[in-house]
């Protein structure tokens, strides 16, 4: 019988798109919104001097995904014909990956409008009881509890199919 704290599953996928100083924010925004069907929240400058560009102004944007993961994150592997690198994984266990062009994505429609932009994918990974470390006063994961890179590459493996290059 498994232990069912031992699980793995999705807490959530960032997707991203640095525009740096040039770009249309309102084109990026418009392709994360295109996608996952949420609203994009715009990334700023938080200092002085960021990649030349002045504090507080836009260098690109972002949604969080928290709900129907599974479903996403198979979509946005099938943009990378389901194969992976092992660089991809960190120690902990997250994972993440570019998509060079939009288009990609099965169901994305190219619009000559904003022409093409890749964006990157975070995915971020979690078991039950990770709760714990967004309580105050913060708590420490155990170790025993904590995902390896080994760990993940196998989730991923089974659940999505994924090949590891």
């Amino acid at each position: 019988m498994m232990n069912k704290m031992r699980d793995i599953r999705i807490e959530k996928i960032v997707l991203n798109i640095g525009l740096g100083s040039s770009g249309n924010i309102e084109n990026a925004l418009k392709i994360l919104k295109e996608i996952t069907g949420m609203k994009p929240v715009i990334t700023r400058t938080h200092r002085r001097n960021t990649f030349g560009v002045a504090k507080g102004k836009p260098i690109g944007c972002k949604v969080t995904i928290r709900k129907n993961t599974n479903e996403m994150l198979k979509r946005l592997l099938m943009a990378k014909e389901n194969i992976l690198k092992e660089e991809n994984f960190d120690k902990n266990g997250n994972f993440a990956f570019g998509v060079h062009e939009y288009i990609d994505v099965p169901g994305v429609e190219y619009d000559p409008q904003v022409g093409i932009i890749g964006f990157d994918v975070c995915v971020t990974l979690e078991r039950p009881g990770y709760c714990i470390k967004r309580k105050k006063p913060f708590k420490k994961i155990g170790r025993s509890h904590l995902i390896t890179k080994e760990e993940a590459i196998k989730f991923v493996k089974e659940n999505f199919g994924v090949k590891i290059s």
